[in-house]
C-alpha cells in the first residue's frame, strides 16, 4: 500500500496566522505618541530634557512648571567672628578660639608652695566658696540682733552685770566668727599634674593628698542653691579604700574645676602644649 504524497510546507504559512490573530482581536492596541521633548533626528542630543512628560498611556498631560525661589526670602547665615574663631586651630591642631577651661595660674601662692615638690607642675589652687561661711555668718547676725536687744532691755532695766555678761558672749561669739573666715581663707584646694590636696588649719595644719593615678571615680554634685550660686561637692574614690581625701565640699565653679581634673588625668600632653603656647605668646610680647 503506498503512502499518501505529502505537500511542501508553504512557507508563508506563519505570516499568514499572524496576520489571521490581528484581524480577530478585539482590543486595539493604544499607539503612544510621544509629543515632548526627546531626543533629536539628528546624531546629537536635543537641548530638551531627554524624557516626555507624557506617560505615554493615554492620561491627561500636565503642563511642566518651573518655580524659581526668591532669595531674598533665605537672607545668608550671619556668623560673628567670635563663632568663626572657635572653629578655627592652628599648626597643632589646638583651638584658636576661647578655651572651655580658664587659663591655668602662673605661680603658686607661699601658702602652697612649701607643699611641692621641684619637680611637679603646678596647676592651680582654690579657696571654697563663700556659701561655706554662711553658718558661721548667720551666727554672729543672729547674735548681734538678739544680744545688742537684750544688753539694751536688761539696761534699762538696771541689770548691769547681765549686761556685761551680754557683751562677753557676743565678743565669744564674734571671735568665733573671725576664727572660722581665717580657717576659711587658709583652706585651700591644690592641684598639680601628679595629685590633688586639701590644706587647711590655722594653728593644726592638715595635708591631704591623692594621686591622679590612683583615682579611679570622680563625680561633683550641686544642689539646686549650688547650681544658682555656682559652688559643689566634689567627690574622689581610690581603688576602693577610705581615703582621707574623698569628699570635698562647697568649691567654686565646679564644672570648669572638673574639666581641669579631668583633662590633667586624660590628656597631660594637651595641658602641657597649652602651657608651652601660652609660654611662648608672652615671651613674644614682652619682646614686642
Amino acid at each position: 500500500m503506498a503512502n499518501p504524497p505529502v505537500e511542501p510546507p508553504d512557507p508563508d504559512e506563519p505570516d499568514r496566522r499572524r496576520r489571521d490573530r490581528r484581524e480577530y482581536d478585539t482590543e486595539p492596541i493604544p499607539v503612544v505618541r510621544d509629543d515632548g521633548p526627546g531626543y533629536s533626528d539628528g546624531p546629537s542630543y536635543s537641548e530638551g530634557a531627554s524624557y516626555s512628560e507624557s506617560v505615554g498611556f493615554g492620561h491627561e498631560q500636565r503642563p511642566r512648571t518651573t518655580t524659581w525661589v526668591d532669595d531674598s526670602a533665605y537672607p545668608p547665615t550671619d556668623i560673628s567672628e567670635e563663632e568663626l574663631a572657635g572653629l578655627q586651630v592652628d599648626a597643632s591642631g589646638m583651638p584658636l578660639g576661647p578655651r572651655r577651661v580658664l587659663p591655668l595660674e602662673d605661680e603658686p601662692t607661699p601658702l602652697v608652695a612649701r607643699y611641692l615638690f621641684p619637680t611637679e607642675r603646678y596647676r592651680g589652687e582654690w579657696k571654697r566658696h563663700w556659701v561655706h561661711l554662711s553658718t558661721p555668718l548667720l551666727i554672729g547676725v543672729a547674735a548681734t540682733f538678739v544680744l545688742g536687744y537684750l544688753s539694751g532691755f536688761l539696761a534699762g532695766q538696771e541689770f548691769g552685770g547681765v549686761t556685761t555678761i551680754a557683751v562677753i558672749i557676743w565678743l565669744g561669739i564674734m571671735g568665733w566668727v573671725a576664727w572660722k573666715v581665717a580657717d576659711w581663707y587658709f583652706d585651700r584646694f591644690i592641684l598639680t599634674n601628679k595629685r590633688v590636696m586639701v590644706v587647711n588649719g590655722i594653728i593644726t595644719r592638715r595635708v591631704a593628698m591623692m594621686p591622679l593615678l590612683r583615682v579611679t571615680d570622680m563625680k561633683y554634685e550641686q544642689s539646686p542653691l549650688g547650681r544658682a550660686l555656682n559652688y559643689g561637692t566634689f567627690v574622689l574614690e581610690s581603688a576602693g579604700q577610705e581615703q582621707a581625701l574623698r569628699e570635698v565640699k562647697h568649691l567654686p565653679n565646679p564644672n570648669e574645676l572638673y574639666l581641669r581634673v579631668v583633662e590633667e588625668m586624660y590628656e597631660p600632653q594637651a595641658v602641657e602644649a597649652r602651657l608651652g603656647k601660652e609660654g611662648e605668646d608672652n615671651k613674644a610680647d614682652d619682646g614686642a
